[in-house]
Protein backbone atom coordinates (compact mmCIF):
# COMPACT_ATOMS: atom_id res chain seq x y z
CA UNK A 1 0.00 0.00 0.00
CA UNK A 2 1.41 3.07 -0.80
CA UNK A 3 1.85 6.15 1.34
CA UNK A 4 -1.18 8.21 -0.02
CA UNK A 5 -3.25 4.68 1.00
CA UNK A 6 -2.20 5.11 3.86
CA UNK A 7 -2.72 9.16 4.52
CA UNK A 8 -6.24 8.38 2.85
CA UNK A 9 -7.08 5.74 5.16
CA UNK A 10 -6.21 7.83 8.22
CA UNK A 11 -7.87 10.36 7.22
CA UNK A 12 -11.46 7.95 6.84
CA UNK A 13 -12.16 7.77 10.25
CA UNK A 14 -15.39 6.46 10.15
CA UNK A 15 -14.10 3.61 8.35
CA UNK A 16 -16.72 1.39 7.07
CA UNK A 17 -14.91 -1.91 8.99
CA UNK A 18 -16.89 -3.62 11.36
CA UNK A 19 -14.20 -4.01 13.20
CA UNK A 20 -14.08 -1.17 15.84
CA UNK A 21 -11.54 1.28 15.45
CA UNK A 22 -8.72 1.39 17.70
CA UNK A 23 -7.22 4.29 19.50
CA UNK A 24 -4.18 4.51 21.62
CA UNK A 25 -3.96 7.25 24.06
CA UNK A 26 -1.24 8.88 26.00
CA UNK A 27 -3.08 10.53 29.00
CA UNK A 28 0.06 12.25 31.31
CA UNK A 29 2.32 9.86 30.16
CA UNK A 30 0.35 6.74 31.01
CA UNK A 31 -0.84 4.79 27.51
CA UNK A 32 -4.24 3.15 27.31
CA UNK A 33 -5.72 1.81 24.28
CA UNK A 34 -9.27 1.29 23.76
CA UNK A 35 -11.79 1.71 20.45
CA UNK A 36 -13.55 4.75 19.27
CA UNK A 37 -16.70 3.36 19.84
CA UNK A 38 -15.53 3.30 23.63
CA UNK A 39 -14.76 6.50 23.76
CA UNK A 40 -18.03 7.77 22.20
CA UNK A 41 -20.25 5.75 24.28
CA UNK A 42 -21.64 9.22 26.00
CA UNK A 43 -22.53 11.51 23.15
CA UNK A 44 -22.04 14.36 25.22
CA UNK A 45 -19.13 13.81 26.86
CA UNK A 46 -15.81 15.24 26.03
CA UNK A 47 -14.63 12.21 24.89
CA UNK A 48 -16.99 11.53 22.43
CA UNK A 49 -16.53 15.16 21.28
CA UNK A 50 -12.64 14.69 20.21
CA UNK A 51 -13.31 11.61 18.81
CA UNK A 52 -16.76 11.71 16.88
CA UNK A 53 -14.60 12.98 14.29
CA UNK A 54 -11.05 13.02 13.07
CA UNK A 55 -9.57 14.23 16.76
CA UNK A 56 -7.90 17.81 16.87
CA UNK A 57 -5.70 16.31 19.51
CA UNK A 58 -1.36 16.17 20.02
CA UNK A 59 -0.17 13.43 19.42
CA UNK A 60 3.15 12.39 21.55
CA UNK A 61 6.68 11.06 19.72
CA UNK A 62 4.57 7.36 19.18
CA UNK A 63 1.73 8.78 17.21
CA UNK A 64 -0.63 8.95 20.30
CA UNK A 65 -2.92 10.99 20.86
CA UNK A 66 -2.27 13.51 24.06
CA UNK A 67 -4.43 14.44 26.40
CA UNK A 68 -2.53 16.89 29.15
CA UNK A 69 -4.74 15.20 32.43
CA UNK A 70 -3.34 12.84 35.30
CA UNK A 71 -3.17 9.71 33.79
CA UNK A 72 -3.85 7.78 37.31
CA UNK A 73 -7.69 7.77 37.05
CA UNK A 74 -8.32 7.45 33.57
CA UNK A 75 -8.60 3.71 33.54
CA UNK A 76 -11.01 4.11 35.76
CA UNK A 77 -13.40 6.16 33.55
CA UNK A 78 -12.30 3.78 30.48
CA UNK A 79 -13.81 0.79 32.61
CA UNK A 80 -16.97 2.77 33.50
CA UNK A 81 -17.20 3.68 29.67
CA UNK A 82 -16.59 -0.69 28.76
CA UNK A 83 -18.60 -1.89 31.39
CA UNK A 84 -20.78 0.15 33.68
CA UNK A 85 -18.59 -0.48 36.54
CA UNK A 86 -17.50 1.81 39.29
CA UNK A 87 -13.90 1.83 41.18
CA UNK A 88 -14.36 0.98 44.59
CA UNK A 89 -11.24 3.07 45.83
CA UNK A 90 -10.02 7.07 45.30
CA UNK A 91 -13.80 7.97 44.16
CA UNK A 92 -13.55 12.14 44.80
CA UNK A 93 -10.83 11.95 42.75
CA UNK A 94 -12.48 9.76 39.73
CA UNK A 95 -15.68 11.84 40.34
CA UNK A 96 -13.17 15.11 39.57
CA UNK A 97 -11.78 13.70 36.36
CA UNK A 98 -15.45 12.29 34.69
CA UNK A 99 -16.98 15.21 35.50
CA UNK A 100 -13.98 17.05 33.79
CA UNK A 101 -14.51 14.94 30.71
CA UNK A 102 -18.50 15.68 31.20
CA UNK A 103 -19.24 11.69 31.43
CA UNK A 104 -22.50 12.50 33.19
CA UNK A 105 -23.78 8.86 33.62
CA UNK A 106 -20.53 8.08 36.01
CA UNK A 107 -20.49 11.36 37.36
CA UNK A 108 -23.97 11.24 39.02
CA UNK A 109 -23.15 7.11 39.49
CA UNK A 110 -20.09 8.43 41.94
CA UNK A 111 -22.36 11.00 43.65
CA UNK A 112 -24.92 8.25 44.80
CA UNK A 113 -22.17 6.41 46.02
CA UNK A 114 -21.82 5.66 50.05
CA UNK A 115 -19.21 7.99 49.60
CA UNK A 116 -19.59 10.43 47.90
CA UNK A 117 -23.52 10.98 49.37
CA UNK A 118 -22.43 10.97 52.61
CA UNK A 119 -20.00 14.15 51.90
CA UNK A 120 -22.85 16.18 49.67
CA UNK A 121 -25.73 15.54 50.71
CA UNK A 122 -24.76 15.28 54.40
CA UNK A 123 -21.61 17.04 55.68
CA UNK A 124 -21.60 19.81 52.76
CA UNK A 125 -25.48 20.53 53.34
CA UNK A 126 -24.44 20.82 57.15
CA UNK A 127 -21.49 23.15 56.47
CA UNK A 128 -23.69 25.20 54.07
CA UNK A 129 -25.41 26.08 56.61
CA UNK A 130 -22.46 27.53 59.05
CA UNK A 131 -22.13 31.22 58.13
CA UNK A 132 -18.67 31.97 56.48
CA UNK A 133 -17.54 28.50 56.84
CA UNK A 134 -15.23 28.40 54.01
CA UNK A 135 -13.96 31.63 54.58
CA UNK A 136 -13.40 31.30 58.21
CA UNK A 137 -11.05 27.99 57.01
CA UNK A 138 -8.90 30.38 55.02
CA UNK A 139 -8.80 32.60 58.24
CA UNK A 140 -7.25 29.93 60.14
CA UNK A 141 -4.72 28.89 57.68
CA UNK A 142 -3.27 32.05 57.40
CA UNK A 143 -3.09 33.09 60.94
CA UNK A 144 -1.60 29.68 61.17
CA UNK A 145 0.78 30.59 59.11
CA UNK A 146 1.74 34.35 60.22
CA UNK A 147 2.48 32.92 63.67
CA UNK A 148 4.92 30.34 62.56
CA UNK A 149 7.89 31.94 61.86
CA UNK A 150 10.57 30.08 63.77
CA UNK A 151 8.01 28.27 65.74
CA UNK A 152 7.63 24.58 65.39
CA UNK A 153 3.52 25.25 66.30
CA UNK A 154 1.48 27.49 66.19
CA UNK A 155 -1.81 28.01 67.38
CA UNK A 156 -5.37 29.92 66.73
CA UNK A 157 -8.55 30.11 68.42
CA UNK A 158 -11.46 28.83 68.00
CA UNK A 159 -14.71 29.97 69.32
CA UNK A 160 -17.54 27.51 68.20
CA UNK A 161 -21.14 29.00 68.64
CA UNK A 162 -23.94 26.63 68.22
CA UNK A 163 -26.97 28.94 69.78
CA UNK A 164 -28.57 32.18 69.41
CA UNK A 165 -28.11 31.61 73.40
CA UNK A 166 -24.46 30.85 72.84
CA UNK A 167 -23.98 34.12 70.84
CA UNK A 168 -25.73 36.22 73.33
CA UNK A 169 -23.52 34.99 76.22
CA UNK A 170 -20.51 35.05 73.94
CA UNK A 171 -18.71 38.76 75.42
CA UNK A 172 -19.18 37.17 78.57
CA UNK A 173 -17.32 33.94 78.24
CA UNK A 174 -15.09 36.07 76.11
CA UNK A 175 -14.19 38.47 78.98
CA UNK A 176 -11.69 36.43 80.60
CA UNK A 177 -10.33 34.94 77.52
CA UNK A 178 -6.06 35.92 77.39
CA UNK A 179 -5.99 36.45 73.16
CA UNK A 180 -7.65 39.12 71.76
CA UNK A 181 -11.39 39.05 70.42
CA UNK A 182 -10.04 40.06 66.99
CA UNK A 183 -8.13 37.31 66.99
CA UNK A 184 -10.55 34.61 67.66
CA UNK A 185 -12.17 33.01 64.46
CA UNK A 186 -16.13 32.47 65.33
CA UNK A 187 -18.53 30.05 63.83
CA UNK A 188 -22.05 29.99 63.99
CA UNK A 189 -25.00 29.86 64.87
CA UNK A 190 -26.32 27.01 62.69
CA UNK A 191 -29.67 26.19 62.40
CA UNK A 192 -29.37 22.53 61.86
CA UNK A 193 -28.67 19.21 63.96
CA UNK A 194 -24.60 18.81 63.96
CA UNK A 195 -23.19 19.56 67.21
CA UNK A 196 -20.07 21.83 67.90
CA UNK A 197 -17.93 18.45 68.11
CA UNK A 198 -19.23 17.57 64.27
CA UNK A 199 -18.55 21.15 63.53
CA UNK A 200 -14.94 20.87 64.66
CA UNK A 201 -13.93 17.76 63.31
CA UNK A 202 -15.16 19.27 59.70
CA UNK A 203 -12.31 21.87 60.51
CA UNK A 204 -9.78 19.72 61.06
CA UNK A 205 -10.79 17.26 58.38
CA UNK A 206 -10.57 20.25 55.80
CA UNK A 207 -7.78 22.00 56.79
CA UNK A 208 -5.95 18.43 56.85
CA UNK A 209 -6.59 18.16 53.31
CA UNK A 210 -4.80 20.54 52.45
CA UNK A 211 -2.42 18.94 53.53
CA UNK A 212 -1.72 20.67 57.06
CA UNK A 213 -0.81 18.68 60.15
CA UNK A 214 -3.44 20.45 63.03
CA UNK A 215 -4.95 19.42 66.38
CA UNK A 216 -7.86 20.39 67.93
CA UNK A 217 -8.59 20.49 71.71
CA UNK A 218 -10.19 22.78 74.07
CA UNK A 219 -9.18 26.20 75.32
CA UNK A 220 -8.25 26.09 79.53
CA UNK A 221 -8.46 29.53 80.32
CA UNK A 222 -8.21 30.82 84.06
CA UNK A 223 -11.93 32.62 83.76
CA UNK A 224 -14.16 30.30 85.02
CA UNK A 225 -16.55 31.48 82.61
CA UNK A 226 -14.84 30.64 79.17
CA UNK A 227 -14.22 27.16 81.04
CA UNK A 228 -17.82 27.12 81.39
CA UNK A 229 -19.38 27.98 78.30
CA UNK A 230 -17.15 25.86 76.46
CA UNK A 231 -17.21 28.01 73.68
CA UNK A 232 -13.26 28.18 73.46
CA UNK A 233 -10.73 25.35 71.43
CA UNK A 234 -7.13 25.82 69.92
CA UNK A 235 -6.40 25.00 66.74
CA UNK A 236 -2.51 23.75 66.37
CA UNK A 237 -0.66 23.89 63.61
CA UNK A 238 2.59 21.46 63.68
CA UNK A 239 5.12 22.32 61.12
CA UNK A 240 8.03 19.97 61.89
Amino acid sequence: MSQVDLKVGEENWESASPHPRVVDLNVGGQVFCTSVGTLTKYPESKLAEWFAGRPALPRDGQGRYFLDRNGRHFGAILEFLRSGCLPFGDVPQVHKEAAYYNVQAMVKRLEESPEMFGELVGRQQFLARVPQYKENIEVLIRMGRAEAVASRHSTVVICVLRTDEDLANYDAAASGLRANKESVVRFGPWNVEPGAADLLDCVQRDICSRGYVVHIQPCVEKSFLSRSYGFFHTLTFTWW
